[in-house]
């Protein structure tokens, strides 16, 4: 895998990955042009186990309908501001039950999701799974 960083203005920079695709970091204090990178590793993180806990639950035939995972992280005031606490709120829609849910959640915090399993080597990761209709 490969990817690199371009600045382009004051504290912009394009990150762009091996695949084509690019986004802009935005370092400010306002991030309005884009995340700032530690956004955009946290949101990797929720991606990456969206992914994982979709796949589970289709696997299992379970009729999930929607699917939200919303990250609230700790970090302290000083750099280096790296995450102490990472909690993951997982949404999921449909008649998706209970234990399915929460199998697959613990399926790919504790075996398949990469960011996960990197990221939880430096920082508590914890997780909730709320059931919706």
């Amino acid at each position: 895998m490969i990817a690199s960083s371009v600045w382009k203005d004051g504290l912009l920079f394009e990150g762009r990955s091996e695949s084509g695709h690019s986004i802009t970091f935005d370092a400010t204090s306002e991030h309005a042009d884009g995340p700032s990178p530690m956004e955009a590793v946290l949101a990797a993180l929720c991606g990456c186990t969206s992914v994982d806990v979709v796949n589970i639950l289709k696997k299992k035939r379970e009729p999930i309908t929607g699917l939200t995972v919303s990250a609230t992280a700790e970090q302290p005031a000083e750099a280096p501001r790296v995450f102490t606490k990472i909690h993951l709120v997982y949404r999921i829609e449909g008649g998706v039950s209970k234990k399915a849910a929460e199998d697959a959640v613990a399926l790919s915090k504790e075996k398949y999701c990469s960011v996960s399993l990197m990221l939880e080597k430096s920082v508590e990761i914890s997780y909730s799974v709320e059931l919706a209709g």
